[in-house]
């Protein structure tokens, strides 16, 4: 290793240097993007490009808006709080899965959703909905909800941009099942839901449209109501086999095992 450091001219502990040179920096802003273009970045994102990552004049990163490309770009000017950068090409990521899956999940407490949006996202999902369901042990008014929204876009957003997606998941405000159901669109997919006893296995699922919408219940598991309303929606039952899994487990085990046998695992 030592070799290879001071043949790229690096002098251990040089760490960031070493960051630099053995991964892509990707960084995600909410502006029009095009090659040839010289972009300021808005102040976070300044900050933590010059003084988290280090980065300098001349020092290569990869931009993306959302729009699946992704934008080479040279920084022009990186001072403490204003970084300046010319967008040289675009290419087209041509990452994302063929399965286009919302997760509907019912909103769990502290770090563990952001675990589920963070994983879900490195998972592909397109769509993530925070469902507040009969069970739920978590109750938010509107301040919080919006408070939540926007940290969990934010997660998703630092997820894309280590996964090297060139598209962030739509996150959903936080919203009662019942009133979610209503929003449905006309063809949503498959339709399904995590529950144990269900008898309908992974490998029974047959796609007639390249999307779906899966709903995973809290804690103490969807209530008899929201199933209910869940099958007279037209969701199925899906069972991930015989030991019961946790939510924040379930989930992610669920869009895995879906990528791995209809995605493109």
């Amino acid at each position: 290793m030592l070799t290879i450091l001071q043949s790229a001219g690096l002098h251990y502990p040089d760490t960031f240097a070493l960051a630099r040179l053995m991964r892509t920096i990707r960084i995600y802003i909410d502006l029009p993007l095009a090659a040839g273009a010289e972009v300021a970045l808005p102040e976070r994102a300044a900050e933590h490009v010059a003084r988290v990552l280090r980065l300098g004049v001349g020092d290569a990163v990869t931009l993306f808006n959302g729009n699946g490309s992704n934008y080479l770009a040279t920084i022009l000017v990186a001072g403490k709080r204003r970084v300046t950068l010319m967008a040289s090409a675009e290419q087209d990521a041509a990452n994302e899965s063929p399965l286009a899956m919302t997760l509907a999940q019912a909103v769990v407490r502290g770090e563990k959703m952001d675990w589920i949006v963070q994983k879900a996202t490195e998972l592909g999902v397109v769509r993530i909905v925070p469902l507040l369901t009969e069970r739920a042990q978590v109750h938010m008014d509107s301040t919080r909800a919006q408070k939540r929204w926007e940290h969990w876009r934010a997660v998703a957003v630092s997820a894309s941009e280590q996964s090297g997606r060139a598209r962030v998941p739509e996150i959903i405000e936080p919203v009662v099942l019942q009133e979610w159901l209503t929003r449905l669109p006309a063809n949503p997919g498959l339709l399904l839901t995590l529950w144990p006893q269900a008898q309908v296995k992974m490998r029974d699922l047959r796609f007639t449209s390249p999307c779906g919408t899966l709903v995973v219940g809290p804690e103490g598991g969807l209530g008899e109501r929201d199933l209910r309303v869940l099958r007279e929606g037209g969701f199925t039952s899906l069972s991930l086999g015989p030991r019961i899994l946790r939510t924040e487990t379930a989930g992610l085990a669920a869009l895995a095992a879906l990528q791995a046998v209809h995605g493109d695992w």
